[in-house]
């Protein structure tokens, strides 16, 4: 089981959240989730221990939330994320909650995370259709409440999160 904590944006195309979530199963917790408003409407996953970004088409919107293990895995896949652990997260994703966000940093970094694909985007540098390349490219940029220890960039936090789990 795992919680997608929802802007108010997202939620009100979802579905209603719980009051009071049961914590994630996931060994990466809880996921962030908010609507971008481009052609097509996309929505973006942030991992709340790791800032990892998913970017997905939103629509159905109704779906989303079921069709995010299968993105996320398509990123993870991308990102060489040992398949062991990408395996045992997806078996753990069987059922969600959706809840409210908690986490204003997470909102921050989601914040800059939209800005630069944005910019990257606008700038030529990035294709707006490849949406499992944008999640790779923003997930090697700097972040700034990442440690030092994890490269200051959400793959860094992903790679020792991963390796706890592993024992690699």
């Amino acid at each position: 089981m795992f919680t997608v904590r929802g802007t108010k944006k997202f939620l009100d195309r979802v579905g209603r959240p719980d009051p009071d979530p049961p914590a994630s199963s996931t060994v990466l917790g809880d996921w962030y989730a908010n609507v971008l408003f481009w052609r097509p409407q996309v929505a973006l996953f942030v991992n709340a221990s790791t800032f990892v970004p998913v970017l997905m088409p939103l629509a159905p919107a109704s779906g989303v939330v079921g069709r995010f293990p299968a993105a996320m895995v398509e990123v993870f896949a991308t990102l060489g994320i040992d398949p062991r652990f990408v395996d045992a997260e997806t078996a753990e994703m069987g059922s969600v909650v959706l809840a409210k966000t908690a986490s204003r940093q997470v909102l921050g970094v989601m914040n800059e995370l939209v800005f630069m694909a944005e910019h990257t985007i606008s700038t030529g540098r990035s294709d707006p259709d490849d949406l499992a390349g944008l999640s790779v490219w923003l997930a090697n940029t700097i972040v700034g409440p990442i440690s030092r220890d994890d490269g200051h960039t959400p793959l860094g936090a992903l790679q020792n999160r991963v390796a706890e789990a592993v024992g690699g």
